[in-house]
């Protein structure tokens, strides 16, 4: 017969078992229900632990889960790991120098953003373990696909620089992009010309056809513009139905030369809204940055007067800063 004793120590050494059983189930179960991946490797570059997630996250093919069971890498040295997640990164070299880095100083936290060959976006964080002494134990490793995050940032930076009816560049990114030009025009004494163009009886157009073939206008006076113009040059609407071009190294004669084309290709369009076919045309102002402009903004004022002599002389053609 035990004495009583015995039975509060047995009773004692079943209650801390089921406590760790409690506390290795309850790890378990967050490991594996986590939406980031986790690597824990070891202080002598061995995998103690990964989720499922970490290898959906990596696509890590089975050859390099040669862990003590089938499907896992626990137990194996991390290098098969690794070498198959550089194989995915864009910058591999910098990707391993960093890890390097953070397995030679424990004391160091890490958390980047990681861009994939495949297009995808890995955020990463990563800490040490230690044990209660202090000793490393062990470096821990997070993943988290943050794709549609960055796709949908990616996104709403578009829609805040681009009108949203026509597609091309908005007035504040066109201001900000003809900053920069005015500066680096200033840097390396390189021209650089507006064009500034307003379509013709544009109300009249709504009244006779409706909003909706105004638009249609508006839209195809974006893709014409958007086929015509160089990569470098910058069509935006600027206003209702004001639009600008910006045109980089280019001086007057040119800036006159795509102004035309560009008028030509407009009055000879045939925009199709419902039932209706409908013409327009432009008036445009071109005018060429000078040594005494304090900023874009001259600039654009004196294509813009030269816009409105082309209006004031009848319209559909191309006046030019004199």
């Amino acid at each position: 017969m035990s004495r009583p004793s015995d039975r509060h120590s047995g009773l004692e050494r079943n209650g801390e078992r089921r406590e760790l059983e409690l506390q290795s189930s309850l790890i378990k179960a967050i490991n594996e229900a986590s939406p980031d991946g986790i690597l824990v490797v070891d202080d002598e570059g061995v995998v103690a632990n990964h989720n499922r997630r970490f290898v959906e996250i990596w696509q890590i093919p089975d050859d390099c889960l040669t862990g003590r069971q089938r499907g896992s890498a626990v137990g194996a040295s991390d290098d098969p790991i690794l070498q198959s997640v550089m194989g995915k990164v864009k910058d591999p070299e910098a990707f391993l120098a960093r890890v390097k880095t953070l397995y030679d100083n424990p004391d160091i936290s890490d958390h980047c953003e990681i861009e994939l060959l495949d297009g995808r976006t890995v955020e990463r964080h990563s800490t040490v373990l230690r044990a209660e002494d202090g000793r490393y134990l062990a470096r821990i490793w997070f993943f988290h696909d943050i794709t549609g995050f960055k796709q949908a940032e990616a996104a709403l930076v578009e829609l805040s620089l681009h009108d949203s009816l026509t597609g091309v560049a908005n007035r504040r990114y066109f201001f900000e992009r003809a900053g920069h030009e005015f500066d680096r025009t200033r840097r390396h004494s390189t021209p650089l010309s507006i064009a500034e163009l307003d379509i013709d009886y544009f109300k009249a157009i709504n009244d006779r056809h409706g909003h909706a073939a105004g638009d249609e206008v508006l839209k195809s006076i974006g893709s014409i513009s958007q086929r015509l113009l160089r990569k470098v040059d910058l069509f935006a609407r600027i206003g209702g139905e004001e639009f600008a071009v910006l045109l980089p190294d280019t001086n007057l004669e040119g800036a006159r030369f795509q102004a035309e084309r560009l008028r030509q290709a407009i009055a000879n369009y045939r925009t199709t809204a419902g039932r209706c076919s409908v013409t327009c045309t432009v008036s445009i102002g071109v005018a060429t940055l000078k040594s005494s402009d304090a900023s874009i903004e001259d600039c654009l004022l004196r294509a813009d007067l030269a816009m409105y002599r082309a209006k004031e002389k009848g319209r559909n053609r191309v006046e030019v800063d004199v």
